[in-house]
């Protein structure tokens, strides 16, 4: 397990150097994100989301369309329905913002790193991995 976190690591180290130095983003991750994993609002997700983003649910991985990517956020908010989200780290510089949080529904516990770029005067989701959290008990 231990070899996928650090996998998962590097993955989020190379996006971020593909990414550049774009415009300013917020220092901190926009509530409405926040706001949207505590109540499993897909739909406020996928408003957030790039016009292909690289998402990672369980075991669907790959590089999903904007609408391809809420359906799966639609799926996976209806197995399992979020009770809580809270953000461990967050960290903006060099025009990148990234954070990880932890997820809690009712079944599980999920570790959840959102990339972040900006497009236009929007603060978008270009990255999205939702894990299962093994440290949680």
């Amino acid at each position: 397990m231990l070899m996928f976190y650090r996998f998962g690591i590097l993955v989020i180290a190379v996006a971020l150097s593909f990414l550049g130095k774009g415009e300013p983003l917020p220092d901190k991750i926009p509530p409405e994100i926040i706001t949207a994993f505590k109540t499993g609002n897909y739909r406020e997700l996928g408003r957030r989301f790039n016009n292909s983003v690289e998402l990672v649910v369980l075991e669907n991985e790959n590089v999903y369309s904007k609408t391809q990517a809420e359906i799966i956020m639609k799926d996976f908010f209806s197995k399992y329905p979020p009770v809580g989200f809270v953000v461990r780290h967050e960290e903006s510089r060099e025009g990148l913002c990234y954070a990880i949080g932890r997820l809690t529904t009712k079944q599980a516990s999920f570790r959840v790193v959102i990339l972040l770029k900006t497009k236009g005067e929007e603060v978008i989701i270009n990255q999205l991995r939702i894990e299962k959290d093994e440290t949680a008990r």
